[in-house]
């Protein structure tokens, strides 16, 4: 194992931390801000105490966040260097974009929305926690603009080696960026919203917290049914602009050795990359054509178009697609199938259902992964796609230092986000605080002095 896997192997393991954490707060953020408007706005307890209980695991998961983001940041310097070099004309003033204007909006207000609950007005308050969802936003904004110029670069000049810009808007707003974004904040929205069913729908089988539960699932179930569809959507137009952009990804991804008419859809193979073929196929025919070109007999591009040394690695690519579609229409049927509980007045029955749904709530996390390694390993064996190699990326330092690296941070994280998580999972398990006791609103009369049997002698 040479310095250049081990470092691609050390990435991919920090990124793969860290963007559990962001995808889950930035949902979580929004919700948040959503649960104090009705708590303001309808004046009903049950907003403000489900608020308290989120927010406490908010804070957690924003603090992991950042200490996982710090780490991976730091890479740039130490494992590619000459990534870093060449391209820091680019990426650098995006990724300092980033701080500026998210992470400072978020640090101005994220002391108020944790610990001005009862120091400053409801107002002020709530226009923290906005300003805190906005500031998640903002950040996803400009790391996915990043991201989205090493998939589909534009806007600039090489000289030298070096990457110039010539024209930021180009840069900013390059031609994967709208697809990429969307598609990730709605992933990072249903990662959230799955959490939530899921803890409902734990307390419901337990008979813990019924009223925020109630809440909590009936809200959750109403908006996925709402981002669910909007995602497939939004993963059709991600995946044409792909097939546009990067052929090769798309290819790998739907396990297609050969350029052809009237492609099949291959619901599962086993791809063999030494002979070119796949193994146990269950396909649709000419479905595949249908999806990506909208024709039964439309043309699909296969790797033989491409030299194999300028191809993805097909398995790890083709699984991670189809574990991401796989969740994804699970998704659309929770959705569903709660839609016709709900409207049968049956939702809130402990069921079959209600077990679903927590087995469903790491759901979100898992999806968000497998898209994500399906992003980055289906742009191999390019760091800046068709412009800059992976294996010319890389700092010029030995093996054993990155081996020794790589051991150190598993060991690391293993302690402190197991740590973390443990905590997590300690409040929910908690639960919500519980609702103010009812009156009858009358005062009980006070209980009349009664005098002993025997009073004392003088």
């Amino acid at each position: 194992m040479d310095a250049l896997l081990l470092s691609r192997l050390q990435f991919a393991f920090v990124v793969s931390f860290h963007i559990l954490f962001p995808a889950f707060t930035i949902g979580l953020a929004s919700w948040l801000a959503m649960l104090e408007g009705l708590w303001l706005g309808t004046g009903k307890d049950v907003f403000r105490r489900l608020y308290r209980f989120w927010v406490k695991i908010f804070a957690v998961s924003f603090g992991m966040g950042v200490v996982s983001g710090i780490v991976m940041s730091f890479q740039f310097g130490t494992n590619w260097s000459v990534f870093a070099e060449a391209t820091g004309n680019v990426l650098g003033p995006l990724l300092s974009y980033e701080v500026l204007t998210a992470f400072f909006l978020e640090a101005t207000f994220l002391g108020i929305m944790l610990f001005g609950w009862d120091r400053v007005g409801r107002g002020l308050h709530f226009l923290a926690t906005v300003m805190v969802a906005v500031g998640t936003l903002l950040s996803t904004f400009w790391i996915l603009s990043a991201n989205s110029w090493m998939h589909t670069p534009a806007g600039f000049e090489l000289r030298d080696g070096i990457f110039h810009p010539t024209d930021w808007w180009a840069i900013v707003f390059n031609p994967s960026f709208p697809y990429r974004l969307a598609h990730m904040v709605l992933a990072a929205y249903l990662t959230t919203a799955f959490v939530i069913l899921g803890v409902a729908a734990w307390y419901l089988r337990r008979g813990l917290a019924p009223e925020g539960a109630k809440v909590m699932l009936a809200m959750g179930v109403g908006f996925i049914a709402i981002t669910a569809p909007l995602q497939i959507v939004a993963g059709d137009f991600h995946g044409l602009n792909v097939q546009e952009h990067q052929p090769a990804k798309i290819a790998a991804m739907e396990g297609h050795w050969e350029t052809r008419r009237g492609a099949p859809l291959y619901l599962f193979a086993v791809p063999d990359p030494a002979t070119e073929t796949n193994h146990y196929e269950i396909a649709i025919p000419k479905l595949g054509s249908l999806i990506l070109a909208h024709d039964l007999d439309g043309e699909v591009v296969g790797l033989d178009a491409f030299p194999v040394a300028d191809r993805p690695p097909v398995i790890p690519v083709f699984y991670a697609f189809r574990v991401m579609v796989a969740l994804g229409m699970l998704m659309l049927l929770a959705a569903v199938w709660g839609l016709w509980l709900w409207w049968r007045g049956r939702l809130f029955e402990p069921g079959w259902y209600h077990r679903f749904m927590v087995w469903m709530a790491p759901s979100g996390f898992v999806a968000v992964l497998a898209g994500w390694f399906t992003a980055e390993i289906g742009r191999q064996p390019w760091v800046v796609y068709g412009v800059m190699r992976t294996a010319d990326a890389v700092s010029p330092i030995p093996a054993g230092a990155v081996a020794a690296s790589l051991i150190t941070f598993v060991c690391v994280y293993s302690v402190v986000f197991g740590a973390g998580l443990y905590y997590i999972l300690r409040l929910i398990r908690q639960g919500p605080e519980a609702p103010p006791p009812r009156t009858s609103g009358f005062k009980t009369p006070a209980r009349p002095m009664s005098l002993p049997d025997e009073l004392p002698e003088d």
